[in-house]
């Protein structure tokens, strides 16, 4: 199967994008310890240079998304590409923490650039090549994200984080640039008006719900403005649901929630992603933290061992996308969810040292390239095409709150769980001591064992809702 010279270059400048989102998502993740001494804060301030980026992108993956479908996707892709160049130009002179987290709450609009994408495929390809573009695509998220952490690491360690930003502007230039120049509109247009108040009660709900999962470990899962906080999205969601029954111009088409397969593999999405990002925020502590905790590894080790997932899932983004044309995309997410269970047991068992874990998480980046290829392919063969941008922008709300979920339940898990290591002495007597031992506490194994075996809980559930789909064949309906 060959691309045109049109399609290689949109497909080509898609996953430019994919690589560069997810590259820098995850490329700051190695500098937050040198964040919290850089801007004098904690912590708890800190964690909000993540929350504000994931924030930021699941409400604008929704309202970009449908402003595509109404005013063409090549225009809001500019925009959104704009609006992301700007952030990083600036993300490496923010003197405060205010600042770098203003600046973080812009760059996460670049995430809406994923689902346009996806939109933009779905319009401009035929049936048959729909599987391959989507896959080439697709990969780009454990690909992005595994390249954010080593290379990020060895700039951090190197040059300082400030220069993680300076190195990627021109490659945010080069992106907007080429978008500019190659890439073709879409003539498929919707004919309606954004909904406000939808808008606004959504993106409230949303944020009410992110903010409480990522502070919950920070302000305590039992304290008052926790629930609060879930009560209060719980509520605005609700409202929601109820407003978009009467609007005239919806902002979700709640009859897509109603169709089985749209419904699940939104669903599906969700723990898929939660799966990936349990590796990206465990791997590092368990590598760099010392002995015995952890292994005492480098910045750099740590970033390293997470690399051959990066790149065994682009290698297996072809061999996914052939799966789901030949079996459907139901196949190829069977496949993924099967194999990410196999990575967690594998953690579980075998994670003696730095290679082992390697090869852990290799087989993690292989299942997540045919989850997230027969998922993608899923959503957007069986989404109206007037409804695809605001389709694909809603699962990559779900994806996002799959990123949030995990960190935080790990989190839980590596702050109840933990053991003293001795990380130094001081050269005072104490009785018959000659020098006065210092302890830190750091995650214990148990705390590991914990997460991994809630990662293979969380895919055997998944697996089950996997076998609820309904088959569909690409080019054709459910069947």
């Amino acid at each position: 199967m060959k691309f045109n010279r049109d399609q290689g270059i949109t497909v080509g400048i898609m996953a430019f994008a994919g690589l560069l989102i997810m590259y820098i998502e995850t490329m700051i993740v190695p500098s937050l310890p040198t964040l919290v001494d850089y801007f004098h804060t904690d912590y708890d301030s800190i964690s909000w240079v993540v929350t504000s980026y994931l924030i930021s992108g699941t409400v604008s993956s929704i309202i970009f998304g449908k402003l595509a479908d109404i005013y063409g996707k090549k225009k809001i892709f500019l925009l959104v590409a704009g609006i992301y160049t700007v952030a990083i130009i600036f993300g490496g002179f923010a003197t405060s923490l205010i600042e770098f987290i203003l600046i973080r709450t812009f760059q996460g609009a670049g995430m809406a650039m994923f689902p346009i994408a996806f939109s933009l495929i779905r319009d401009e390809f035929p049936p048959e090549e729909i599987p391959l573009a989507q896959g080439i695509v697709s990969a780009t998220f454990a690909g992005g994200a595994s390249l954010g952490l080593v290379i990020g690491a060895y700039i951090s360690q190197n040059y300082g984080w400030e220069w993680d930003y300076h190195t990627a502007i021109p490659i945010a230039l080069l992106l907007f640039i080429l978008s500019f120049k190659f890439l073709k509109e879409s003539n498929i247009r919707t004919k309606t008006r954004l909904d406000m108040a939808g808008t606004a009660l959504l993106s409230s709900g949303i944020v009410s719900a992110l903010i409480a999962t990522s502070e919950g470990q920070y302000w305590g899962w039992g304290s008052e403005s926790i629930f609060s906080l879930y009560a209060f999205s719980i509520v605005l969601i609700s409202l929601f649901v109820l407003v978009e029954e009467f609007a005239k111009n919806p902002l979700i088409d709640i009859k897509l929630l109603s169709s089985r397969n749209i419904f699940l593999t939104n669903i599906i999405s969700l723990f898929v992603s939660s799966g990936m990002f349990f590796l990206y925020f465990t791997i590092p502590p368990l590598l760099e933290d010392p002995v015995p905790a952890g292994f005492g590894e480098s910045i750099i080790t740590a970033g390293l061992t997470n690399l051959p997932a990066a790149i065994f899932a682009i290698a297996f983004a072809p061999l996914a996308a052939f799966t789901t044309r030949k079996k459907g995309p139901k196949i190829s997410i069977m496949l993924g969810v099967l194999i990410q269970i196999i990575s967690f047991l594998a953690l579980f068992f075998n994670r003696s040292d730095a290679l082992s874990i390697t090869e852990d998480s290799l087989l993690l980046g292989v299942g997540s390239s045919f989850s997230m290829v027969g998922l993608t392919n899923m959503i957007v063969m069986i989404t109206p095409q007037d409804k695809m941008g605001i389709s694909t922008g809603m699962n990559q709300l779900f994806r996002n709150v799959g990123s949030v979920i995990s960190p935080a339940i790990a989190g839980v898990l590596e702050t109840g769980y933990q053991q003293a290591v001795t990380v130094g002495a001081l050269p005072y007597k104490l009785g018959s001591l000659n020098i006065i031992p210092m302890f830190s506490f750091f995650p214990s194994s148990t705390a590991f064992d914990l997460i991994y075996i809630t990662g293979i809980s969380v895919a055997s559930f998944t697996l089950i809702m996997v076998f609820l789909l309904k088959p569909i064949k690409i080019g054709g309906n459910e069947k």
